[in-house]
């Protein structure tokens, strides 16, 4: 393998090392917080510690961090390869600096967003986070399997990165409110979370069949991938 073979798997394992196992554990907090409180509402003594539900909130903003960094990571592969093939520095270098100035604003945004208390800023934080996901993600570059939006993998993990920055942007919300409201709301959106989290692992798993290594490229590309067909290689000449 060599180098840029290295760098396109960095995303899926990081992954596959952090963020997955991650998302078990904040679901395993999610469920021991919630029948803790069911518990309480009950009248029985809960033998669930208080803390768990301490630690699901901190588990939590870990996850949308990593979902956003591997985000990040996720299209930063594409659109830098695509920069470096096409020298792009040379022919629209202002486009070059937009690009690095986009990546430079989602990681602000969401560290002020963590920081943020008043609901206006949260919610400001929080559009210029998912704005400049979609800005990125819509450089040349990226293959996005417009064909199949329903089961693309680009779209599925943009919802699921979008989904993150917003739960992150109501939980102070979840707190203060005695409705419950935004408390059935971050459960729902989190519930249709994980299961994009699932399909993430599905169709990152058939990306990364699809995706060959550098050295394949060349003739991979060749093939007509609508047919499922490849050039058939001629036959060397007879000595």
């Amino acid at each position: 393998m060599q180098i840029t073979d290295i760098l396109g798997i960095l995303h899926p394992a990081i992954a596959v090392i952090f963020v997955f196992p991650l998302i078990g554990i904040v679901v395993k907090f999610a469920w021991q917080t919630r029948q803790r409180r069911l518990q309480i509402l009950a009248g029985s003594k809960s033998k669930i510690p208080p803390v768990v539900g301490v630690e699901h909130k901190q588990l939590g903003e870990w996850l949308t961090s990593g979902v956003v960094g591997l985000t990040l990571i996720g299209l930063s592969y594409p659109i830098g390869k695509n920069i470096i093939k096409n020298q792009l520095w040379n022919q629209t270098p202002v486009q070059v600096v937009f690009i690095l100035l986009i990546f430079v604003g989602i990681i602000a945004s969401l560290a002020l967003l963590y920081r943020a208390q008043q609901r206006v800023w949260r919610g400001i934080f929080a559009t210029l986070t998912g704005a400049g996901l979609i800005i990125l993600g819509f450089q040349d570059g990226v293959f996005r399997r417009d064909n199949e939006w329903y089961w693309s993998h680009f779209y599925i993990g943009m919802t699921a990165a979008m989904l993150m920055v917003f739960s992150l942007a109501i939980v102070q919300d979840i707190y203060v409110d005695k409705s419950n409201r935004w408390r059935i709301i971050h459960t729902i959106l989190n519930c249709i979370a994980l299961l994009l989290f699932i399909g993430q692992g599905i169709t990152g798993i058939r990306d990364l069949i699809e995706i060959p290594l550098s050295w394949q490229e060349q003739y991979i590309y060749q093939c007509d991938f609508a047919n499922q067909t490849c050039p058939t290689p001629n036959p060397q000449a007879p000595k």
